[in-house]
């Protein structure tokens, strides 16, 4: 039987499933992870929300999929959800059972404020749910007292500068959590790299194949879907471990490609850049001239 797709436009209607109390404040709210039970018979819970979440969970025992690979896990774990996503999980209550925290920022919250724009600058509210953020005892004390100075602030008797230093203390949360995030990419070099592996094996295959013709050049999303990553944590990814962009690795594989082909084969320039995937030869020759200081012609020039 098909699970119901809840629709949570309200952070009130999370706190109702979640079997928790009415919010102190609308449209912001810390909840206790380990409190929440939600009111359903349903073993797995499906929802669309209208809010962002930043959640801190500890005590998950076993191991955590995180970028399609499972690692063993202890310490804090930060997952991030943006409005509009889908959101499943299982209902089913754990011995011992996880704590934590959920903090729920609804959109009307920060509308016109520094956030509103700043917001989308955080890459982490695009990853999947299961590329999360592993913490130290340092940084979840961190996190933790950003979490608690919120609910301060919210508790206390609202004024007109309750909005600000709230939206204040938020951009602290995610400026460590950007700083976190680059840590993480830096500490796990071995998935990482075990990622960059994949990813040149898939550019080879994909230049060597017989698809390329009629696909043409493949895509940042294709890239990050073949990898089962997401397109915005494969970008920073490439960006913290080489300083280059998902499309910038695909064109260096194009230009590897086109340049064996120019100095070892007869083919004119033309089939050159059909077999790579360019339905125009002259797009091939801009994109390789900018890449080289040569048009391919002059580079062929030079094995004749």
């Amino acid at each position: 039987m098909k699970n119901n797709i809840y629709n949570f436009d309200t952070i009130s209607k999370f706190h109702e499933m979640s079997g928790l109390p009415k919010p102190e404040h609308p449209l912001v709210s810390l909840v206790d992870y380990g409190l929440i039970n939600y009111q359903t018979d349903e073993k797995e819970i499906t929802w669309l929300q209208n809010f962002y979440t930043i959640g801190l969970k500890r005590d998950i025992q076993g191991k955590f999929i995180y970028g399609q690979q499972s690692y063993d896990f202890d310490e804090g774990l930060l997952a991030f959800v943006s409005p509009g996503q889908l959101v499943n999980l299982s209902t089913e209550i754990q011995t011992p059972r996880p704590s934590g925290f959920l903090l729920l920022i609804h959109n009307d919250f920060i509308w016109n404020t520094s956030l509103a724009n700043n917001i989308k600058n955080y890459d982490f509210f695009g990853y999947a749910v299961n590329e999360a953020l592993f913490l130290s005892e340092k940084e979840e004390m961190i996190i933790t007292d950003i979490f608690m100075n919120i609910q301060r602030e919210y508790n206390s008797n609202i004024d007109h500068f309750s909005q600000n230093i709230i939206i204040a203390q938020i951009e602290l949360l995610l400026n460590y959590c950007e700083r976190f995030y680059q840590r993480q990419f830096i500490t796990r070099k071995k998935s990482s790299h075990h990622i960059l592996e994949r990813l040149e094996n898939l550019l080879e295959d994909y230049f060597t194949g017989d698809e390329i013709a009629s696909k043409g050049l493949p895509t940042a999303q294709y890239i990050a879907g073949s990898l089962n990553i997401s397109t915005n944590y494969l970008g920073s990814l490439l960006k913290n471990l080489t300083g280059q962009t998902t499309q910038q690795h695909i064109h260096n594989k194009l230009i590897e490609k086109a340049k064996a082909k120019l100095s070892t084969t007869d083919l004119l320039v033309s089939e050159i850049a059909y077999e790579l995937g360019f339905e125009h030869p002259q797009s091939f020759t801009k994109l390789f001239k900018a890449k080289t200081n040569l048009s391919p012609m002059e580079f062929k020039a030079k094995f004749n």
